[in-house]
């Protein structure tokens, strides 16, 4: 058997390596089209998804900047509600009467359905008065702190505003006077802004010293004067020491307590509503 020369070593080499380039090129071309597949496929899906999301329309958010222990004034998400009468309106479409205090207005201990601010709206649709009440309580809040959320406040277009402010300060022992300002300050800011202000007054226990209390409560007075607004002498009247009415902390009403508060509320807003709707 006639054997066949071998080939020369370095040219064997070299055919090998010719072959296996081109078998590389074959597998980079098949892998660089699979390659391109898993690629191109998502972000082609992910781009049509995107354009997709941007006909949906946002839901409103309704919302301001949120703080602790504090219901949005900025209105929900719309949702149709049967208004007085039978009148149905969507919710975000009534006026709006913003109450604007610290935790007695938030109702701390309390389910939000039990605080004032929703009784109130209860009690007024029930009056034959379609309006929306905003709880914009903050728990610990002092009339300085209540300055500065004035404008965002404002950023939901009330008809009116419940000021319920002070009480902590009172209670910390603050300056009477820089109470004052600042109570001064958010009145006048509302009221420039042709929103209906009613004030309502707060009083502190006896042992801060009978002329920081007495003084303490005449400056809600002196505001009330300053600047002709609606006036409700002592917003716990007929709640405040009665321990049934209140929570175990003695300070804050529970439910049937705060049901009180509204009629000492309602007492006071009653001929201003009466009177918008009789102007309509």
């Amino acid at each position: 058997m006639v054997q066949k020369p071998r080939e020369d070593p370095v040219k064997e080499l070299a055919r090998w390596l010719t072959v296996g380039i081109h078998q590389l090129n074959g597998w980079r071309k098949s892998f660089a089209g699979d390659l391109k597949i898993f690629i191109i496929l998502p972000a082609s899906v992910f781009f049509c998804l995107t354009l997709q999301a941007c006909d949906i329309p946002e839901e409103p958010s309704g919302s301001l900047v949120e703080t602790p222990n504090i219901s949005s004034p900025i209105p929900p998400a719309q949702r149709p509600e049967q208004a007085a009468h039978g009148n149905t309106q969507s919710k975000t479409e009534l006026p709006r009467i913003v109450a604007f205090g610290d935790s007695l207005t938030a109702g701390l201990g309390v389910a939000q359905e039990e605080a004032y601010p929703d009784q109130l709206e209860r009690w007024v649709r029930e009056q034959g008065l379609a309006y929306q009440v905003i709880n914009a309580g903050v728990s610990g809040d002092t009339s300085a702190g209540g300055l500065r959320r004035v404008g965002w406040i404002l950023k939901s277009r009330p008809s009116m505003v419940i000021v319920e402010l002070g009480a902590n300060d009172g209670l910390r022992g603050q300056p009477l006077n820089e109470t004052f300002n600042n109570l001064d300050a958010i009145i006048t800011i509302l009221k420039d802004k042709g929103v209906i202000v009613v004030l309502a007054g707060m009083r502190i226990p006896l042992n801060y010293g009978e002329d920081y209390t007495r003084e303490f409560s005449d400056l809600y007075v002196r505001l009330a004067q300053k600047h002709d607004v609606s006036f409700i002498p002592f917003f716990l009247e007929g709640v405040a020491t009665h321990r049934q009415l209140n929570q175990g902390d003695g300070l804050h009403p529970n439910a049937e307590g705060y049901s009180i508060v509204v009629q000492n509320v309602w007492s006071v807003i009653e001929p201003i509503l009466r009177g918008l709707a009789q102007a309509e």
